[in-house]
């Protein structure tokens, strides 16, 4: 599909029911949740896209969080859908949380998966760098070297599978499932991920304890980002629930059970 002001955005839809629209990490990233839409596809008509200048869609600003909350408003009405759910992942979390305050009359519900809330980064960056370091191990060394030197493309993904791979609670399996996030390899947008992180966001309290869509928060508990970062958010939105699974960043990965009967149950409203 292409934006109203020419880009050209990959998507992909699959399954039968009602509308949810998958928001992914980064920013700079792409769509890494082809499982999870497997396993919703019985239940619901899911959308993954790849957000402007990432993945597959065309590699050209401007990168803006208002630009990518319009990108998302036109996946949207490409499909000819008034109201859709929407799951956000990370980053993805905060794009989804954003579209609900902006657009929530075009929301029927927000699933929040691993976000870092609406306190400003302060309250919990410093954490989420010591526990990243920590996790790295005997990795650390390595993935401190790649970060400092101008790198190749091979090495941009070494940097990469190195610092997702402390995104998992099961560290003998972490390289494996970093490795798979990596594949394929599309290169991350450093640009995008650059100029959307340099964003200050507005205070969100307010719109959120006005909001009327359902969310559910969807957390790992052993997320090196601080899960009390969400807290917030969770006393501020008044229509809310929150699941907790023995996962790291990605629960859906280290505990699939848990995150579809979380997710399903949510959409079924059960």
């Amino acid at each position: 599909m292409r934006t109203e002001d020419s880009i050209r955005l990959w998507a992909a839809k699959t399954g039968d029911g009602e509308p949810v629209v998958f928001c992914h990490g980064g920013p700079g990233l792409w769509d890494m949740m082809a499982d999870v839409a497997a396993d919703l596809s019985a239940a619901a008509t899911v959308c993954r896209w790849d957000q402007r200048g990432c993945g597959r869609s065309e590699r050209q600003g401007p990168y803006s969080v208002e630009t990518t909350v319009a990108d998302l408003d036109e996946v949207r009405a490409h499909f000819g859908w008034d109201r859709v759910t929407l799951l956000g992942h990370s980053w993805g979390a905060q794009l989804a949380l954003r579209y609900t305050l902006a657009h929530p009359d075009r929301v029927t519900k927000l699933v929040y998966v691993s976000g870092t809330g609406i306190e400003d980064d302060s309250t919990w960056h410093a954490d989420y760098e010591r526990n990243l370091r920590n996790a790295l191990g005997r990795h650390l060394t390595c993935w401190e070297s790649l970060a400092a030197k101008e790198r190749t493309a091979a090495e941009d993904r070494e940097y990469c599978v190195l610092q997702w791979s402390a995104d998992f609670a099961d560290r003998e399996r972490a390289l494996k499932h970093a490795e798979a996030m990596a594949d394929p390899w599309f290169g991350v947008n450093f640009e995008c991920n650059a100029a959307l992180n340099r964003e200050r966001w507005p205070d969100l309290r307010g719109q959120c304890e006005a909001l009327k869509v359902p969310t559910l928060i969807v957390d790992g508990t052993a997320d090196i980002r601080p899960r009390s970062a969400v807290d917030s958010l969770e006393r501020a939105l008044p229509v809310v629930s929150r699941v907790q699974l023995p996962a790291g960043h990605l629960p859906w990965v280290e505990d699939p059970t848990g995150f579809h009967a979380a997710v399903s149950g949510f959409l079924a409203g059960t």
